[in-house]
């Protein structure tokens, strides 16, 4: 399976930088993300990032926790550019699923992104209410679940099975822990995998052999008790 890895950042000279790198086939982002990066307009700030990413795909979340202004957002961020997917999460904050919305806009031919899915029921509830045309990549929160204790990849395992009937859906690995996630990710068979700069650096070092791995580790801890002049 070649799982894309999309860049998961809102800091515009790391966009920059990432921007040009083949790995990288697109972009995610997200309002706390936009925070981190000192954003204060998001419409602005945001066609910041499109201006840097005409040509890869780019993820922008509404931020509105009511369907009326979600619409309003979800129809403005659509209008930002061609390569726009729009960022809707599976409930807003009192747990309500915005099945309504996302069906709406998926008729409407918008390119969605539903984020903030942790299980397989979730997007069995997508499934059923998307058409088989429209693109929806439905991002399943690995590192945020296996954060308090529980196992994402059977949940992976039956949303890659169930996506199986949809050419127009993808899944994707989300909240990136370590750079061995993008392995677990290829061999689920996820679409993409959306990953941090840092782990990306990372991933481009992938094939070491454990024999390095050892020397490498062994030298490090011989050169740090020399700098601090350790002595038994």
């Amino acid at each position: 399976m070649n799982t894309k890895i999309f860049c998961d950042i809102a800091e515009l000279n790391q966009i920059k930088k990432f921007n040009k790198k083949k790995i990288v086939k697109g972009f995610t982002t997200n309002p706390s993300l936009m925070r981190k990066a000192g954003a204060k307009d998001y419409k602005s700030y945001s066609k910041k990032i499109l201006k840097i990413c005409h040509n890869k795909p780019v993820s922008l979340e509404v931020f509105a926790d009511e369907y009326a202004k979600m619409k309003i957002q979800a129809m403005k961020i659509n209008g930002w550019g061609s390569n726009i997917y729009v960022k809707i999460p599976i409930t807003n904050s009192k747990g309500k699923f915005m099945g309504k919305i996302i069906k709406e806009l998926n008729n409407q031919n918008i390119k969605l992104n539903i984020t903030a899915v942790y299980s397989a029921k979730q997007t069995e509830k997508i499934l059923g209410i998307i058409n088989k045309k429209t693109k929806v990549i439905i991002s399943i929160f690995a590192g945020r679940a296996s954060d308090v204790g529980k196992d994402p990849i059977p949940e992976f395992k039956k949303s890659i099975s169930m996506a199986r009937k949809y050419k127009n859906v993808e899944i994707l690995w989300a909240s990136v822990r370590e750079p061995f996630n993008y392995i677990q990710a290829k061999q689920l068979g996820c679409h993409i995998i959306t990953v941090p700069p840092p782990i990306i650096e990372k991933i481009e070092k992938f094939g070491k052999s454990f024999n390095q791995l050892s020397l490498e580790t062994v030298k490090t801890f011989l050169n740090d008790s020399k700098k601090s002049n350790f002595k038994i």
